[in-house]
């Protein structure tokens, strides 16, 4: 083999290795960023603000993609279980058993295909449904699904000779399957990203029910913040040199999330009025972190 054909070779299968971990890569940004952005929006942050890297937010991804993936995983066995039981039943019965049944299961795919893209023309009607997100994808998803595979196995079964059949060509019912196939896919989509943006709204209120588990922060200012959120206690510092610049110390502050340059801060106690203090990290503040009330 020539150099350059063993070059070709290590080229070929690097790009078939590098491009689905891109994919990969990407699909865990976007369900950590999905994520992300709605647990802090919960504390009033945008998630833009906060400086997070690709890595951050790839790291985050877990979280909110566990449960989507044990259920597709089940879901996937599931329908490999059916498939198999199917063929088998296929090779038992009749055909026109058969051509009965798969033409029936492809008009309940239709009727449930129908009623999901009616869900997404409702769309201006039904958007404020706190379910519409995930129900309509699931909808669209088994309707074109069941029609996909339900017109594979109509197409595949012998057709009686004393019946002339409508000519079909093979080119557009294979496009017409793809179409549907990628329309599930999109809508798996659709639907895991709902989830994951439920997931980091439960993620901040979880954190919003205990945020005494958040690092304790001692913030030092050299000018008064004027906060007005319940519970943060402010002190003024008397200068006990000619070098103090630090006027005032505020307690009872938790540790939200570290960004680049800023730390973002909220009241230990959770309060409709509460706010987020955000902190540059240079010389104008002095933190301090306490430990915890918990002796070893």
């Amino acid at each position: 083999m020539s150099k350059s054909s063993q070059f070709e070779r290590y080229l070929s299968l690097g790009a078939s290795v590098v491009a689905p971990i891109t994919v990969i890569s990407a699909l865990l940004f976007y369900f950590g960023y999905v994520s992300s952005r709605a647990q802090y929006a919960y504390f009033g942050v945008d998630v833009d603000t906060i400086g997070l890297s690709t890595q951050d937010y790839v790291m985050r991804s877990p979280q909110p993609l566990l449960v989507p993936l044990l259920a597709l995983v089940v879901i996937a066995v599931a329908l490999v279980a059916l498939h198999l039981a199917v063929t088998a039943w296929l090779a038992r019965v009749r055909p026109e058993r058969a051509r009965t049944v798969t033409r029936r299961a492809l008009y309940a795919g239709l009727a449930v295909l129908t009623a999901g893209i009616t869900l997404i023309i409702l769309y201006p009607v039904l958007a404020d449904w706190p379910y519409y997100n995930l129900v309509t994808p699931i909808v669209v998803a088994i309707g074109a699904g069941t029609v996909a595979y339900s017109w594979r196995l109509v197409s595949r079964l012998p057709q009686p000779d004393a019946l002339p059949s409508a000519p079909e060509s093979p080119a557009l019912r294979r496009m017409g399957q793809v179409l549907l196939w990628v329309l599930v896919v999109a809508t798996l989509f659709w639907s895991t990203a709902t989830i994951a943006q439920w997931s980091g709204r439960g993620l901040a209120r979880h954190d919003a029910r205990h945020l005494d588990r958040l690092p304790s922060v001692i913030l030092d200012t050299k000018e008064r913040l004027f906060t007005r959120d319940p519970g943060v206690e402010e002190t003024a510092l008397v200068p006990a040199s000619p070098g103090q610049t630090y006027n005032f110390r505020y307690r009872h502050l938790r540790l939200l999330i570290e960004g680049k340059d800023r730390m973002f801060l909220v009241p230990d106690t959770w309060s409709a009025s509460d706010s987020t203090l955000v902190v540059p990290l240079d010389n104008s503040v002095r933190v301090r972190f306490q430990f915890q009330n918990d002796p070893p």
